[in-house]
């Protein structure tokens, strides 16, 4: 598992539209993209000056993206968002880890949230030591201190 945090480019508008039109990746997220979502999606948040998500890559293939930014002062906001050839593989776990390990480098505490229904997110919470903060704005919060 040779994974890869990168910026995104505008040449990842084409698997990026992939990944957010899949019924089954949206399930617990929101409606799927339509291509003008899309677009709007990765102009704001994947190739903005600061973005909030980032492109993954195994073994120079995209395989999804990663939620990378600020929650608050103290806190960054993770998350992962993958194709789902890739579920069940171990895939989140290592991108947890990479993320936990960066956001303790920056001396910040992680945060993640996630539906209630994203059985896999919070299991992956839990494995991690994470602490169930509670319900705000129909989400599931944990943090990582």
């Amino acid at each position: 598992m040779d994974l890869i945090i990168r910026k995104f480019s505008i040449n990842d508008f084409d698997s990026l539209f992939s990944l957010l039109s899949d019924e089954d990746v949206m399930r617990y997220i929101e409606p799927v993209f339509t291509k003008e979502k899309t677009e709007q999606f990765l102009t704001s948040a994947g190739l903005s000056e600061n973005p909030l998500i980032y492109a993954v890559d195994n073994d120079g293939r995209f395989i999804g993206y990663v939620i990378f930014h600020p929650f608050d002062e103290d806190s960054i906001e993770i998350g992962w968002v993958l194709n789902k050839k890739f579920w069940g593989k171990g895939y989140a776990q290592k991108l947890t880890e990479m993320l936990v390990n960066k956001t303790f480098s920056l001396n910040k505490d992680a945060i993640i949230e996630c539906s209630a229904d994203q059985c896999v997110t919070k299991h992956i919470a839990n494995k991690f030591g994470f602490k169930y903060l509670g319900e705000f704005d129909g989400l599931y919060r944990f943090v990582l201190r």
